[in-house]
């Protein structure tokens, strides 16, 4: 079993063990093991219990219980007291925002076994009537509910992409010709459909394949000779199979990547890219744009938005690569809440074969992540002052995250915020606001002089929780006016700022970084994730702001330094 299962298995018995108010030195002894696991970067598969128990913070009680779920997958402690929870009430304590103690309330006083039940019962305003909720509680567990609903069947494209990947392969392995097209192909952040098109001139033999796959559920109904429809049994996602003609796959792949607002653009003779696509066999997607006088349009920006403008100005061959990207920006070691240390995170980025690496952990106020106080910064500096030394020339810029505070301050005094090279500035709490509020703490933050980026500008977690509202154009503006950079936070779960608003910021001439927001080394590779939607917004490599080298962003940093100390 990986070691993020463990955690989670684990987590799950102690918070169960909370909704039956089992005693809480136990519950203690399970969050402490969570919080020393998640720290730990070994790997818990296969090993013994005795070198389990000799773990910090785990001991030799949770020892047996991680060698049992490597063993078994669960333990009895854990079966037990998922035996005594009814499957709604688990479902219950998925729900963002609300723990285990008042889950048990609206289980044992309003008698609730399911989501069901208790979205009617905010309805008929039930809960709010409880002791400890609230009218206020009570709308924002309803929101949560509502959410949920939403999300169902629907996965982030880091998730859905090696299943596309798996389905992809196994078709290839069989002889067809086949893509990825549709959502899958544009990279959209969220995919509601997993959509493929093969080539084949036999679709029954596609369709018995796929019948075969336990992996897969048909919907009879909704499918046809030339459609195999259905859903993925892990978690809901649709699926669709095209089958089309040999001679027509080019031509098919194409027609199904593109929104159909980017199929009706039209040519000088009148027709639309539908109809070019449609009027015969093409050889590959390039000669269809060029058929209509266009050059190749990447699928990521088949949105029918601003790509033809892109097209018409020449500027698609300027878009951002990953070979592009010299360094990583926002990134979280274990002075703060990460998993690795600072010379593992330094080394790791050097290997990948970048120049230079941000750190950015997070700052005092962010004390449920170990934010840093002043001695631990300046611990810190000087750890990286000898690491610069030692890896030279990969070079560590002395950065953190602080926390836009509620007035839109940012934590620390002056001198320490002078100290760093820079600073990504985020919104980590507080964040049941309105758009005025919201957008009023940003803009605060941004015109803070020592302010580099503005990190994760809405602070969503896709498919888990709504971003505060705020006016995007103001806070781009702002950020133009005070020469402060935006970030595209490559995190799968946020993918924030938006790829929608990057036109706007790049009209405005604000520069672009795309950050990870590492918390391990692993987290490195989301940098793919923040590409793809930095190539959807149409970012140029000129305005990405981690494109640029060791040297010139080192410069950057003393320059603006520099322009503080004169003002």
């Amino acid at each position: 079993m990986e070691n993020s299962a463990i955690i989670r298995a684990l987590k799950l018995a102690a918070q169960l063990m909370e909704l039956h108010e089992e005693n809480q030195f136990k519950i203690r002894s399970y969050t402490n093991a969570v919080f020393a696991l998640e720290k730990l970067d070994i790997d818990l598969a296969g090993m013994p219990v005795d070198k389990l128990a000799s773990q910090e913070g785990i001991g030799k009680s949770i020892a047996q219980k991680i060698h049992s779920l490597n063993e078994q997958g669960s333990f009895e402690e854990l079966d037990n007291l998922l035996a005594i929870t009814p499957p709604g009430v688990l479902e219950m304590m998925r729900l963002k925002g609300i723990g285990p103690k008042k889950i048990r309330t609206l289980w044992k006083e309003l008698g609730l076994e399911s989501t069901d039940a208790l979205l009617e019962a905010c309805e008929n305003n039930q809960v709010a009537k409880l002791k400890g909720f609230g009218e206020k509680t009570q709308e924002n567990i309803k929101q949560a509910l509502l959410f949920n609903q939403a999300a169902v069947g629907k996965l982030h494209y880091a998730s859905a992409e090696p299943v596309a990947a798996d389905l992809l392969n196994l078709l290839k392995s069989k002889g067809w010709q086949a893509a990825i097209t549709g959502q899958m192909a544009r990279k959209t952040d969220i995919v509601e459909l997993l959509q493929l098109v093969v080539a084949t001139d036999k679709p029954s033999e596609v369709h018995a394949l796929l019948d075969s796959l336990p992996e897969v559920e048909k919907n009879q109904k909704t499918s046809s000779p030339f459609a195999w429809r259905g859903k993925l049994e892990a978690s809901g996602l649709a699926v669709e199979f095209i089958m089309a003609p040999s001679n027509r796959f080019i031509n098919q792949a194409f027609i199904h990547t593109a929104v159909p607002a980017h199929l009706c653009y039209t040519d000088a003779s009148g027709k639309n890219l539908l109809q070019i696509a449609k009027s015969h066999s093409f050889d590959s997607e390039e000669a269809i744009y060029q058929a209509a006088g266009l050059p190749y349009i990447i699928p990521e920006l088949r949105e029918g938005l601003h790509e033809f403008d892109l097209a018409k100005q020449d500027k698609l061959k300027d878009l951002v690569q990953y070979e592009h990207l010299k360094g990583i920006l926002h990134n979280h070691s274990t002075y703060s809440d990460g998993k690795h240390t600072l010379e593992e995170m330094a080394v790791y980025c050097k290997e990948l074969g970048f120049e230079y690496l941000g750190i950015s952990d997070h700052s005092k106020s962010a004390f449920y992540a170990n934010g840093l106080y002043e001695e631990r910064v300046r611990k810190q500096h000087e750890e990286i002052d000898r690491l610069n030394k030692k890896l030279a020339p990969f070079r560590i810029f002395k950065g953190i995250e602080s926390d836009i505070l509620h007035d839109g301050s940012l934590d620390y005094e002056p001198t320490v915020l002078a100290s760093f090279d820079f600073i990504v500035a985020s919104v980590h709490s507080g964040l049941k606001m309105d758009e005025q509020k919201a957008t009023q703490r940003l803009i605060k933050a941004v015109e803070n002089p020592y302010t580099t980026i503005l990190g994760h500008p809405t602070g969503r977690l896709l498919l888990r929780r709504e971003g505060y509202p705020i006016n995007h154009k103001k806070v781009i503006d702002a950020c133009a006016a005070n020469g402060v950079v935006i970030e595209i936070n490559a995190n799968p779960w946020r993918l924030d700022m938006d790829w929608h608003w990057l036109p706007y910021a790049l009209e405005k001439g604000v520069m672009i970084s795309i950050n990870p927001d590492a918390h391990e080394k692993d987290g490195y590779h989301d940098m793919v994730y923040g590409l793809y939607v930095a190539r959807k917004g149409g970012l140029p490599r000129q305005m990405t702001f981690n494109a640029l080298s060791a040297e010139e962003l080192g410069r950057y940093f003393v320059q603006r330094k520099e322009k503080l100390i004169q003002t």
